[in-house]
């Protein structure tokens, strides 16, 4: 699964950030770290899932966008909570797991000639493929991974993917190069 967005951060330049979740980028269209919201209209979420999903109807309710900004915030919750090394909090578990629990997107393979599951799948079940993102985001085996960017005015919480499992910035290209510039500013001031 492709993960990480652009960032257009007022009086910065735009940057990518690659959060190693598709649960956390979607938390990152407005619900978490301060981000600017991206989605203001049911149109705007139904264009951020189809550049995700292809094969769904991007047209949406305002019911269906209200119930994806309260599924959003319990992602942006736990992320945090996680971050912190705090335990989860059950309400937004409880969000996750209701929005896993609804059917997902099924796989399918290209080059076929029937046309089962060539139908497109409804926004709701691109919110189920991200709960389920979740659900292993936030589980056992992923939870410690989840890290806050080191640097100290960075808000940015990502998923560590790294083989190594030591990424400690959100971004190499942005806080890793300002660490390393102020770093080398350091030495060469003694």
């Amino acid at each position: 699964m492709i993960t990480g967005q652009w960032f257009d951060p007022p009086n910065e330049s735009r940057w990518w950030f690659d959060s190693g979740s598709l649960a956390l980028d979607f938390a990152y269209t407005g619900a978490l770290a301060g981000n600017p919201e991206t989605l203001h209209s049911p149109a705007d979420l139904g264009r951020w899932l189809a550049a995700r999903f292809p094969r769904i109807d991007p047209e949406l309710s305002e019911r269906e966008l209200s119930d994806a900004l309260g599924f959003r915030a319990a992602i942006a919750q736990l992320a945090l909570a996680a971050a912190d090394d705090e335990e989860l909090p059950a309400p937004q578990i409880d969000v996750i797991n209701l929005f896993a629990a609804l059917a997902d997107l099924p796989p399918v393979l290209p080059g076929g000639t029937r046309q089962a599951g060539a139908s497109r799948g409804r926004p709701t079940q691109a919110l189920s493929s991200i709960a389920r993102d979740a659900v292993t985001t936030f589980g056992p085996e992923s939870r410690s991974r989840i890290r806050a960017c080191a640097a100290e005015d960075c808000p940015l919480v990502y998923l560590d993917t790294s083989r190594s499992g030591n990424r400690r910035w959100c971004s190499m290209q942005r806080c890793g190069n300002r660490a390393k510039v102020r770093a080398h500013r350091a030495r060469s001031t003694r």
